[in-house]
């Protein structure tokens, strides 16, 4: 089984801002007390072993941050295109393809509302996208699917394992009672009760 030092660095890893001593003592069912003290020996491991980070109390949580001798390697792979995030839109339309596959850029633009050419191209040019074929249709259309590279960016083996769309759909009743107020005739119904 994984010790509360592995599950504590692995929270902080994927963090986004400090952690509280407190959060992380109610995720691992765990007293304050005991995690504190996993905290700082983790702090003092990571500092006496010269690792690549180094973890700090900071605006009330704990941190990792990277170490000030690496500054220079990191403004430098900062710099590479595999380094920047992706865009709202991008991982839009990397979405729609990786659930639509094999989907044609067509396709993917009406589905989002917008076109999506740049994006797409965009995701070949990072390797999480690619043609795997052409529509049979007229125009015969290239198609797109997702990549090897995006399985293990993912972190799974294949397609299937993609979490069901399902599940972050609402459903119908709540997604009438959210578009209600932004019919026209709803606004001119309330407008007559005034």
């Amino acid at each position: 089984m994984i010790d509360t030092a592995a599950i504590v660095e692995a929270v902080l890893f994927v963090a986004e801002e400090p952690v509280t001593t407190e959060e992380l003592a109610g995720l691992l069912e765990m007293p304050v007390e005991r995690v504190d003290g996993t905290l700082r020996e983790l702090a003092a491991d990571l500092e006496a072993t010269g690792r690549g980070v180094t973890l700090r109390h900071v605006a009330g949580g704990w941190r990792m941050y990277t170490v000030a001798e690496a500054r220079p390697y990191l403004e430098r792979f900062a710099a590479t295109e595999r380094a920047t995030r992706l865009s709202k839109a991008a991982l839009e339309t990397l979405a729609v393809v990786a659930y639509r596959q094999p989907v044609s850029r067509g396709q993917v633009s009406e589905i989002r509302g917008v076109d999506s050419e740049r994006a797409l191209r965009t995701l070949e040019r990072r390797g999480l996208v690619a043609e795997v074929g052409r529509d049979s249709g007229p125009g015969q259309a290239l198609l797109y699917g997702t990549t090897e590279l995006f399985l293990e960016k993912m972190g799974i083996d294949a397609l299937d394992e993609l979490p069901p769309l399902a599940d972050h759909v609402p459903p119908a009743s709540v997604v009438e009672t959210l578009e209600r107020p932004f019919r026209p005739e709803a606004s001119s119904n309330d407008s007559t009760r005034s």
